[in-house]
């Protein structure tokens, strides 16, 4: 068939007219980002299986439904615009912003995804990017047929909480670049790495590396690696060189594993290196000189180690930009060649020993480096001097750190200029002086300030509106009384507020708890009147009000709420419409409810059963009576519980054996009866603190207590008690070891918002005197049983208890000897066994108790000599009166009341108590002389020895005579 030109012409032009079209057509939907094929049907099907094992509480993938058929245009789904295949699948939870409040991040988690991953992303077969990040795949293991999706080229599942152990499989994803795994992952061998070899980014924070030994054999032969992140992953060893290679990396992390000694030499061999973070381990040496030839480095994280020496070598880091040295031991101060970095764009020495004027440090910051810095942290570096004008040279400053020094005088007025500032934090140093107006007016991207515990007062009109709209306010102990700042009610997006004693003598606004408030301190102030509602403040989570002078009603606690305290107020009225009404139906997140010092009175509601997260509780000093309710048992949570002095009455119930964590346990100054329980011994296995003092119980003291090996502070005194003092008494374990090392006794909130714990304290009878201990009483180890009707001897297990401080068993019948062995409690300062009928000797060893500073030994039957030492002679006599005592600091002497001539002689003879008395000599010389004499003759002459019997035989009839003549 022969087709004539002029065709061959019109059919070209068809042609080409049909692919101009086509490519016009393709241009136009690459420019719209959409896809003109759509997606197939298999992979659509495949993200909507994979879809239904995933939990989306917050409806992410609304948009993935059958409805839409064209899955391209699902969120987070990227498709190819020609063939319609899936290439990306993005689900990463979008990112925090920079400053968020806690409502921000409470919705961020709960926006995560979780749940299982389904196997029909195999389906996927043209997949290269693969993001799950961010999301809370808890408890979850990676799934092996990732390793079969071999198109793979980005593969992120970091911050997923993953656990087991990490799939080999995924060693078969030869084209992947970049792999992020992180989790609670365990790894024996990382062999199956080296098959990645086009790898670029390689994270594996917090993956368990202890038990793989080729970690840094595989990376070394990874040629394209980029950026290596390996921090928390338990490394010990650091890689020695030459083995460490590092010369193609840009970034490496090992913050936060156990490397220690001196940072290896030999650094400037990583040529590329740009991002340097060694921070959270135990370097304990100077800087090597290396590392000051990395003229690349822009970003360098050495906090929290020991590290030593000068910083002074750092100045030649000239392209560094962030510079974290925090945590450390640098001496010297800051160098003045940190004058050179003029690239800084962030620098923290917090916790470094700087120990200079706050003006000197602020200079030597030059021209180049004042115009570029933005955030600034030299908290707690032993900072004194004025803060000067100076400031206002640091135009773009973002953030300010200088809490926890000694900076004295007024705070400038060039701390206004700074227009950029967002963090101000100048808490807990020596400013005094007024702040105002002039001070704030520029500063309108403000969002959080801290100035507590200043002798600062704010003084601003009435009418001052600030143009900054603050996220956190902390001005506690300053002075902005007596009414409340009324320019307050412009912060309407405060979470966090604390103005505690700061002299305001006033009402609390209603509108503050209209602001999004999660913690809101106002205690030590003179806050009057009722309590606004707090039904409203769904998102208060901490409330502090306490030392005010707050009456009414105690008003209705928020479920959502973790921390109350109301104490030392005026609240007066009944508990049971706080725990037993509708509302509080539902579970309680409350943690901790601080009431003590109140007015509160009647019997406690039988309702505790809705507030099963409760750790603290502490009701002291009300008048709140009856008997304890039973579900009081079913705060299985609680771990501190204190109904001191108030009117409580009966048995300790029996459901309180359901408590196991309490650590602390107060029942003193009430009406309790009974016998102590046995089970307390048995089910209350972490107790610290048991106070049961001035109660009614009686009986025996049960040896189930010996179990208690955690007690450090048992006061029973003023009970009825009788029975020997158990001999188990020694297995208190706790009192036998030093505390130095202790941790507080506190409560760590689970408030999503702030990391704030509840730290314990304890009323204590110590020395004589009742006292309130809080920070020191995890050193505090004392024993109180006095007042009750105690027998038998003094346990001589007691001085096992060689940490013991305070051993107090006053007023009882204890009989028998103080223990010998008893200067072996080293640590005794106190000493009371007045009022028993001890007998014998004081033993000597007590001379050996250098710390003791109260002893009480009064009113018993003991006798002899009080023992020589300093320590003892300085007690006054009445620590010893009532005894059969003698010796200073008793006036009577030690002596033996004989004639007066024979004093006399004593008194002589005391003067040297060595010297030979030889009146006994020759009493005894002379009755052997004279012996010998009479008796020598008789042995030796037979004619003397048969006169002699003669004699004794005819005196012998001559008295014989005499008697019968008598009789």
């Amino acid at each position: 068939m022969h087709i004539s030109l002029k065709q061959m012409k019109q059919t070209m032009r068809i042609v080409v007219a049909f692919v101009f079209i086509a490519v016009a057509t393709i241009n136009i939907s690459f420019c719209k980002g959409s896809s003109s094929v759509g997606c197939l049907q298999s992979e659509r099907l495949a993200l909507l299986r994979f879809k239904q094992d995933l939990t989306d509480p917050a409806n992410r993938l609304v948009s993935w439904t059958s409805d839409h058929e064209d899955c391209c245009t699902w969120s987070g789904v990227v498709c190819d615009n020609l063939t319609g295949h899936v290439l990306k699948l993005n689900l990463r939870t979008p990112p925090e912003k920079e400053y968020v409040t806690p409502a921000e991040v409470e919705a961020r988690d709960r926006s995560k995804l979780s749940g299982k991953i389904n196997p029909s992303l195999v389906d996927l077969k043209h997949l290269r990017s693969l993001d799950l990040s961010d999301n809370n795949f808890e408890g979850v293991e990676i799934p092996r047929f990732l390793g079969s999706m071999q198109n793979l080229r980005y593969l992120n599942l970091s911050v997923n909480s993953f656990q087991g152990m990490i799939p080999p499989q995924l060693g078969n994803l030869s084209n992947l670049q970049y792999l992020g795994l992180d989790g609670i992952l365990d790894v024996k061998s990382l062999w199956w790495l080296s098959r990645l070899s086009l790898l670029k980014h390689l994270d594996l924070d917090g993956v368990d590396l202890s038990n793989s030994s080729d970690w840094l054999q595989v990376i070394h032969i990874l040629p394209s690696l980029v950026v290596l992140k390996l921090s928390h992953c338990k490394l010990h060893h650091f890689p020695p060189q030459p083995i460490a290679n590092f010369s193609s990396l840009a970034s490496l992390d090992l913050s936060g594993n156990h490397f220690e000694g001196p940072i290896p030499d030999g650094l400037q061999n990583w040529t590329s290196i740009r991002h340097l973070d060694l921070s959270e381990n135990h370097f304990n040496s100077s800087l090597p000189s290396s590392l000051y030839r990395l003229r690349n480095l822009e970003e360098l994280f050495l906090s929290d180690n020991r590290l030593q020496g000068s910083m002074d070598g750092l100045g030649n880091l000239s392209s560094i930009k962030v510079l974290d040295l925090s945590l450390n031991d640098f001496d010297g101060g800051m160098p003045v060649s940190f004058g050179r970095l003029c690239n800084l764009r962030s620098m923290s020495l917090e916790a470094v020993i700087l120990n200079q004027e706050i003006s000197q440090v602020l200079s030597i910051f030059s021209e180049c480096v004042a115009k570029v810095l933005e955030h600034l942290n030299l908290a707690d570096t032993q900072l004194f001097g004025p803060l000067t004008n100076q400031l206002g040279r640091f135009k773009n400053l973002k953030s300010l750190r200088l809490y926890y020094n000694s900076i004295s005088g007024p705070i400038p007025r060039s701390l206004g200029e700074l227009s950029s500032l967002e963090i101000l934090l100048l808490a807990y140093n020596q400013f005094n002086g007024t702040l105002s107006e002039i001070h704030f007016n520029n500063l309108t991207r403000l969002m959080a300030l801290g100035v507590s515990g200043n002798s600062v007062m704010f003084k601003f009109s009435p009418q001052w509106a600030p143009t900054f709209k603050l996220l956190l306010l902390r001005l506690g102990s300053c002075h902005l009384g007596p009414h409340f700042p009324s320019w307050l009610r412009f912060q309407m997006s405060l979470y966090y507020l604390d103005i505690s004693n700061s002299s305001i003598f006033d009402t609390i606004p209603q509108y503050l708890f209209k602001f999004p408030l999660t913690f809101l301190n106002l205690s030590h102030n003179k806050f009057y009147g009722e309590i606004p509602n707090l039904i409203q403040s769904t998102q208060l989570s901490s409330l502090d009000l306490n030392s005010n002078n707050l009456s009414g009603l105690l008003p209705q606690i928020p479920k959502n709420m973790y921390v109350l305290d109301l104490s030392n107020n005026v609240f007066l009225g009944f508990m049971f419409a706080q725990l037993c009404t509708k509302m509080n139906e539902s579970k309680s997140l409350m943690e901790i409810l601080i009431l003590n010092k109140n007015f509160l009175s009647g019997e406690l509601p039988d309702c505790w059963m809705n507030w099963q997260h409760l750790k603290v509780l502490n009701l002291e000093n009300n008048r709140f009576t009856g008997t304890l309710p039973p579900s009081i048992g079913s705060l299985t949570s609680l771990q501190s519980l204190n109904l001191r002095k108030n009117n409580f009455v009966g048995e300790v119930p029996l459901s309180l054996q359901n408590c196991t964590k309490l650590v602390k346990l107060d029942l003193g100054e009430n009406e309790f009866v009974g016998n102590v329980p046995a089970w307390m011994g048995e089910r209350f296995s972490r107790i610290k603190i048991l106070i049961l003092r001035s109660n009614k119980f009686q009986g025996l003291l049960p040896r189930e207590l010996c179990h208690l090996t955690s007690l450090q502070i048992l006061d029973l005194a003023y009970n009825n008690l009788f029975g020997n003092i158990p001999r188990c008494i020694s297995n208190f374990s706790v009192m036998m070891r030093e505390s130095e090392m202790d941790d507080d006794i506190e409560y760590p909130s689970n408030n999503v918002y702030f990391n704030s714990s509840f730290m314990e304290d304890a009323l204590l009878v110590n020395k004589g005197e009742m006292a309130k201990y809080n920070t020191i009483l995890k050193f505090v180890r004392m024993i109180d049983l006095s007042k009750n009707n105690f027998s038998g001897g003094v346990p001589m297990g007691v001085t096992d208890l060689s940490t013991l401080q305070s051993l107090n068993l006053s007023h009882n019948s204890l009989t028998g000897r103080i223990p010998e062995n008893i200067g072996a409690m080293s640590s005794l300062e106190v000493i009371d066994f007045s009022g028993n009928q001890l007998s014998g000797e004081i033993p000597q060893s007590i001379s050996k108790l250098t710390f003791l500073s109260v002893l009480n030994l009064s009113n018993n039957k003991l006798s002899g000599r009080i023992p020589s030492s300093t320590q003892l002679q300085s007690f006054s006599a009445s620590s010893f009166t009532g005894n059969e005592l003698c010796g200073p600091p008793l006036s009577n002497n030690c002596t033996v009341s004989v004639s007066t001539s024979s004093n006399q002689n004593r008194g002589e003879k005391d003067g040297n108590e060595d010297e030979v008395d030889w009146f006994f000599v020759s009493m005894a010389l002379g009755f052997v002389v004279g012996f010998w004499s009479f008796i020598g003759p008789l042995f030796f002459n037979r004619r003397w020895r048969r006169m002699y019997f003669q004699f004794l035989n005819h005196l012998q009839e001559k008295l014989g005579s005499v008697v019968r003549k008598c009789c």
